[in-house]
């Protein structure tokens, strides 16, 4: 991917490139404890009994409990199996928006719509689904353990162990479905949304490359948030029946939105969503900035990379 070029002489997928020079899904990869295991306990915490007020009343009530409970390292639980995953999720992401822009250009130097970053942006999001099944799934299902009482798995690679020894493969990728459900739709906004907001930003006679730091701030904040939008419903669905008993779902995420939706209302689909609204505007400026300025570093230090 590296070694085409825009019209302009920069290398598409680095600072500069008009068309989508942008990192593998921050938007996703940016999310870090704590908010992770508030919001996968407040989209999986069953309904409260009438009278009876909710395990959780929202993120900060969420966070205090489970400070106070498990303390600092309740906040880290089950994250062992994202961050195993972080480097290789980088490097298939890349690869699938590289692959899915090259698709779609019939000269290196095309620049390419909004539409088609967003199914660029879409075909990554399928490529990445093999490596974040697994580590949500894990993850997942350490957290709720955790917030249970119960003490099932003792760690990242006994939970996977005890998956494959029950179930055999299809336990470790349950909920696969529902992430291709999430991360297709979310990635091609994420994508093409910090692609628009590069241009809009840019002043006239400027080229994107020149993009001060606070625009790219900006823009990568506002991606993120772009991304959790369309990402929250698909998500909490997901969470559901990656931590249900085994046979509770049989016609899979249908059975998951029936139920949501009759016992929680349409608003359940939504839970989670101050958790993840409170970090997804910092973390992924921060991401986003720290990216532009790694590739300029490496635009300078090796160009013909």
């Amino acid at each position: 991917m590296l070694e085409q070029c825009t019209g302009d002489g920069e290398r598409p997928g680095l600072p500069g490139d008009g068309e989508g020079g942008v990192p593998a899904r921050p938007g996703r990869r940016a999310e870090r404890p704590p908010q992770r295991p508030a919001k996968v306990r407040l989209q999986t915490q069953p309904p409260s009994l009438p009278g009876q007020p909710p395990m959780y009343s929202g993120t900060f009530d969420c966070f205090r409990k489970t400070l106070f409970r498990e303390g600092i390292t309740g906040l880290y639980r089950g994250m062992a199996a994202p961050i195993i995953g972080v480097t290789p999720m980088f490097a298939v992401c890349f690869f699938g928006f590289g692959l899915g822009k090259k698709l779609q250009q019939k000269h290196p130097e095309d620049v390419l719509s909004y539409p088609q970053l967003f199914a660029a942006g879409m075909l990554s999001g399928v490529f990445t689904t093999g490596i974040m099944t697994p580590g949500e799934r894990i993850k997942c299902l350490l957290q709720i353990q955790a917030s249970s009482g119960e003490s099932k798995y003792t760690g990242t690679l006994d939970c996977a162990k005890k998956l494959y020894q029950e179930f055999g493969i299809r336990g470790i990728y349950k909920g696969t479905v529902l992430t291709l459900m999430r991360d297709v739709p979310a990635s091609g906004m994420y994508f093409m949304t910090y692609e628009w907001l590069k241009n809009v930003f840019t002043p006239e006679g400027k080229r994107v490359s020149e993009l001060s730091a606070p625009r790219i701030l900006v823009a990568g904040g506002i991606a993120g948030i772009f991304n959790w939008a369309v990402a929250i419903p698909p998500d909490v669905l997901k969470s559901r029946f990656q931590t249900a008993p085994p046979g509770k779902y049989p016609n899979g995420f249908r059975d998951v939105l029936r139920e949501l939706i009759r016992d929680e209302g349409v608003t359940s689909l939504y839970k989670g969503f101050n958790a993840v609204m409170i970090r997804a505007f910092p973390a992924n400026a921060a991401c986003f900035l720290g990216f532009e300025v790694a590739m300029k570093f490496l635009n300078w230090a090796i160009p013909n990379l």
